[in-house]
């Protein structure tokens, strides 16, 4: 593939292109896949592929791809604590788990003042242990991503989880479906996509922007961008603190006032994104059926 992959809308785009690289697909052969999340310490990257129910592992240095773990629960976001552990959110189980060093799953989160959860989606855990997610309603709409069932709590909210005695609080709860959120490096703002548009054309499709403050309260600072095509899903931010956000048409890339600098333009819609590799600047991309990967002039929010 050439590097007509890049679509530079703002000449600050171009800082991040790098001419020689390739967009490279690296595996081939999921139904939706999503989730991807680096093991820097291990030199690989664990994926969900959720319609087969299982997680996937590609190695960095032979570039094989095994079974993680099956079944997975239909298991969608997925990213790591401080301590390095994995987190993982279930649709199938409808809820939130933590792998723990000795294999062992421990159950974070899996009600709401004793009802059942939606089905979590992605989740991201700050500085000091608090985990977020979102909880849509993907995977009780129907058999293929989860169980089929109906909403137990009435609504579609975005949660903190305590880090200090584990109380699940509703941090946000005027989404139509919230999906992708992640963090500025510094954890004073917080990003969220609402992909609603993926079950009606005139519902959200935008990431919208929380001021954070202490203990996790969140103040409204209102819509960041609109998504088009497609809708938005995976976010991730870089050291210069623009947007890279999963669309119809591949990766969208955004100032942090909300100009769309650029796409990398990937031939089936993209999930999610997370940044890799030794520098973490390689960008991970899980598309329907293929994991792609490409190398950026830029660098993962807080790297060194």
């Amino acid at each position: 593939m050439s590097t007509s992959y890049f679509e530079a809308l703002d000449p600050r785009f171009s800082a991040f292109i790098i001419p020689v690289c390739q967009l490279e697909r690296l595996y081939s052969g999921t139904r939706w896949a999503e989730g991807p999340v680096y093991f820097a310490d291990g030199r690989f990257l664990v994926f969900s592929d959720i319609p087969n129910n299982r997680m996937l592992k590609w190695d960095e240095q032979s570039g094989h791809v095994d079974i993680f773990r099956y079944p997975s629960n239909f298991s969608n976001g997925n990213t790591r604590d401080r301590e390095g552990r994995l987190i993982s959110c279930e649709h199938g189980a409808r809820r939130v788990t933590r792998t723990e060093y000795d294999g062992r799953i421990t159950v974070l989160a899996d009600n709401y003042r004793g009802r059942r959860l939606n089905s979590p989606n992605d989740v991201v855990v700050s500085s000091d242990g608090a985990v977020w997610f979102t909880d849509p309603l993907y995977g009780i709409l129907t058999d293929y991503e989860g169980h089929k069932a109906e909403s137990e709590t009435g609504a579609r909210n975005v949660y903190r989880l305590d880090p200090l005695d584990g109380e699940l609080s509703v941090v946000v709860d005027d989404f139509d479906m919230p999906n992708g959120l992640a963090f500025s490096a510094d954890e004073t703002t917080l990003y969220v996509a609402d992909s609603g548009r993926s079950h009606g054309r005139d519902k959200p499709h935008h990431i919208r922007k929380f001021s954070v403050g202490a203990g996790g309260k969140l103040t409204s600072q209102g819509v960041l961008a609109d998504i088009d095509p497609g809708i938005p899903d995976g976010i991730r931010l870089d050291i210069d603190q623009n947007i890279w956000v999963s669309a119809g048409d591949g990766v969208h890339c955004y100032a942090g006032t909300g100009e769309l600098l650029g796409k990398i333009l990937i031939p089936e819609p993209v999930a999610n994104i997370t940044f890799g590799g030794p520098k973490l600047n390689r960008l991970f991309i899980t598309a329907s059926s293929s994991l792609y990967a490409v190398y950026l002039n830029t660098r993962a929010a807080g790297a060194k």
